[in-house]
């Protein structure tokens, strides 16, 4: 050791020792103990301000403090619940009629007709809900009655038990390998092992990819803090799968075409990052978000990209073909790992019924779960469900062979001839405008001139039933075969709810334009989350 040094450290370690001699050896000994609680919770503080930003992360000590005032809490609380019953609408009522306990003398085949009488008491939904419904036509006629009876005729069987109901397996093999060839799977870029299983919806489907991510990227990065980036147009599912799976959720806003922003999202991208996401179409404003770029994005740093083709799956591989200008969006797009796919959507399959595609089988494996400690012997099951409907998954594969890509065809260039319609209608009315360009079958509208809310309550007076949108404030329609004839009366209803609401402006009695004008405004979105889950609370 060079002689200088050593004279410096002997100096400085007889000056720390004459400084710390006017110290008892306790205070030394716990001195440490509240630095180190100073720092965690500055480190705490710090985390919070990355995540939430200043603003937010300053409203929410606000709102906490003011909590503690006396009196402030219950104001708020009170103030919280009338706005979750104004939410419920007179509901409370009607359960105070329903059955708690079982019928002392079963009703028998009387029960349908009980039924029968249950399902009079349904709102009027044909031709007048955004999506909902997606099978044109009667419920009781043509291809309604031929999935009816599919899902009738296995109604009894559970694929979980694969050496039994072996015709049920099939029907899912198929459903999964027929939904990926319209994805690419059949194609060179694709890689040629694209695999799946069908789940229960788009939001199973979405968690399922999202938890193989995150343990695939675990086991190839050794990723145990993960993260992903989505944009703010991604559906809700991704926020429930942060939650259930514990992964960091970064929530990007979108660029100024309302589509994914790469370049803030490539912001967001660190060494804990598993997964990106792109929508195809999203879900508020019916627009592509840039795949391929976003591909580029997740190959560039070896992570994973989802795809949500929950709406957009059985639209646009026939819209390409109709000659529509649709940008790539599958497996054929380089980075692509996952893709969810709605067939109870557009595919005109009975409702519970979807598909999760993979890149590969070393992606999938990390769905399963398999279990080898368990008294009841050994046991694996592909999906979040262990029993799962056979009746729906035979559902499913009736809708696609009865169909076939001719009906598929057919059917899309119905929509997408009504979706070009109702925009033009929309063009027409000078107080509305289209939120972006439109690449598909929903169409979101705003407006600077009156309360688009009250556009939609007014709308929801005439038996219409519309999605109520936010950043922008606006609503959306969702077209569906049960649309087609009737878009020239939407346009109607919808022209005289506009001038209604600009001659008469005011919440009309009943109507909830005031509470998303208030959510909207409400820049404390735990308040708002508060709300939402007491409204839940008291409705289900």
């Amino acid at each position: 050791m060079d002689s200088s040094l050593k004279s410096f450290l002997i100096s400085f370690r007889a000056s720390a020792n004459s400084f710390l001699s006017q110290y008892e050896p306790l205070a030394l000994l716990l001195a440490p103990l509240p630095a180190f609680f100073v720092a965690c919770t500055l480190h705490s503080f710090l985390t919070l301000l990355h995540q939430r930003g200043l603003k937010a992360s300053l409203l929410g000590f606000f709102m906490t403090l003011i909590k503690l005032v006396p009196g402030v809490k219950n104001y708020i609380d009170a103030q919280k619940q009338k706005v979750v019953d104004k939410l419920q609408s007179g509901s409370k009522s009607k359960r105070e009629a329903w059955r708690t306990e079982l019928p002392g003398a079963g009703l028998g085949v009387g029960v349908i007709e009980k039924m029968k009488d249950e399902k009079r008491n349904d709102v009027a939904w044909q031709g007048k809900c955004s999506g909902t419904v997606y099978i044109g036509g009667n419920e009781s006629e043509g291809h309604f009655s031929v999935i009816n009876e599919a899902c009738s005729m296995f109604a009894h069987t559970n694929p979980l038990h694969l050496d039994v109901f072996q015709s049920v397996v099939r029907f899912e093999a198929e459903v999964v390998a027929m939904t990926a060839a319209l994805l690419g799977s059949q194609e060179k870029g694709s890689g040629g092992q694209i695999c799946g299983n069908m789940t229960s919806g788009g939001t199973e489907s979405i968690l399922l990819a999202v938890k193989s991510s995150r343990d695939y990227m675990k086991t190839k990065k050794g990723i145990t803090k993960p993260e992903m980036i989505i944009p703010e147009s991604a559906h809700s599912a991704y926020d429930k799968a942060a939650q259930y799976f514990n992964i960091k959720l970064w929530r990007v806003p979108v660029n100024k075409e309302f589509q994914a922003d790469v370049k803030a999202i490539r912001r967001h991208i660190n060494r804990n990052t598993i997964l990106i996401v792109g929508s195809a179409p999203g879900f508020p404003h019916g627009i592509i978000d840039p795949i391929e770029d976003l591909g580029e994005l997740a190959t560039s740093f070896g992570i994973c990209l989802h795809v949500d083709l929950c709406l957009g799956g059985f639209v646009l591989p026939f819209a390409r073909k109709l000659g529509y200008p649709i940008p790539p969006f599958d497996f054929t797009v380089r980075g692509v790992t996952s893709i969810s796919v709605d067939v109870h959507k557009y595919g005109l399959a009975p409702k519970g019924t979807s598909v999760v595609l993979y890149k590969n089988h070393d992606i999938r494996k990390h769905q399963f779960v398999a279990v080898t400690e368990w008294s009841g012997g050994l046991y694996v099951s592909p999906t979040i469900a262990g029993s799962r409907p056979g009746g729906l998954i035979a559902g499913a594969w009736a809708a696609m062979m009865s169909l076939g890509e001719e009906g598929y065809l057919e059917n899309t260039k119905k929509i997408m001839e009504v979706s070009k319609r109702l925009q033009k209608g929309i063009e027409g009315i000078p107080e509305l405008f289209i939120i972006g360009r439109p690449d598909m079958t929903i169409v979101a509208f705003g407006s600077n001139v009156v309360d688009i809310f009250e556009v939609n309550d007014t709308m929801s007076s005439k038996g219409w039933h519309l999605n109520a949108l936010q950043r922008p404030n606006s609503i959306h329609m969702c077209l569906t075969l049960q649309h087609v004839p009737i878009v020239e009366e939407f346009l109607r209803d919808l022209t005289e709810s506009v001038k209604t609401v600009k001659e008469n402006p005011g919440p009309i009695s009943g109507g909830l334009a005031p509470v998303y004008g208030a959510a909207g405004k409400m820049p404390d979105r735990g308040m708002i989350q508060e709300l939402l889950v007491n409204y839940m609370d008291g409705t289900c």
